[in-house]
């Protein structure tokens, strides 16, 4: 059972549908009682950082979520969600969930790479580490990115992908138990199904 995190942001619906294909069961709550029981975690978000934070501080689960993760139980994160995981952003004041050593930061793009911000559509990324959550992928991977922040990790072990758009940067971290990707898996056919299916069968 995975325990989708409801906090008022994120494509909650999209993601047990695509769990409900792979045939993983799910419940969409914020309550700490189904999320203590769940076998994994699925923190999803949109929007903006600070109220991402601050949606997660006023459920009182954030001492729950950093609990669940020092007891071992496998977290992913998508895109606001991944961020959250980290200490904060620029796009923000308050703290982030400090469970991977990253921040934030605004996309700087030289003006005459003419690339829009945010950086929105299809993009290939490149696999930087040999974790559970990529077993079995290959080839070039492309995935549904739509942000205007980026993680960057202040150590490179917790680097899982990077992408580029005008430079390179972290497009998933991890840490143990703890991952994070700034795309949309749920958006992303097959390659998110498969990513999807390993965090629930081999993570």
């Amino acid at each position: 059972m995975v325990a989708i995190i409801n906090y008022g942001l994120g494509n909650l619906g999209s993601i047990a549908n695509m769990l409900k294909v792979i045939g993983e069961k799910s419940v969409i709550t914020a309550d700490p009682e189904k999320i203590k029981a769940a076998d994994k975690i699925i923190l999803p978000g949109v929007g903006a950082f600070d109220a991402g934070m601050g949606k997660l501080n006023e459920t009182g689960l954030v001492d729950l979520i950093k609990e669940e993760a020092r007891n071992g139980k496998p977290i992913l994160g998508i895109c606001l969600g991944m961020q959250l995981l980290g200490n904060g952003s620029e796009e923000g004041q308050l703290p982030g969930l400090g469970l991977i050593d990253f921040s934030c930061k605004r996309f700087d793009i030289p003006a005459e790479m003419n690339l829009k911000v945010p950086h929105m559509g299809w993009d290939i990324v490149e696999f930087k580490k040999d974790v559970p959550l990529l077993d079995g992928i290959e080839g070039r991977q492309r995935y549904y990115f739509v942000h205007t922040y980026h993680a960057v990790c202040n150590n490179d072990e917790d680097v899982m992908m990077t992408c580029d758009y005008g430079y390179e940067f972290a497009c998933a971290v991890n840490k143990g138990n703890v991952y994070g990707v700034q795309f949309h898996p749920e958006k992303s056919h097959d390659f998110g199904m498969r990513l999807l299916e390993n965090f629930v069968k081999k993570c």
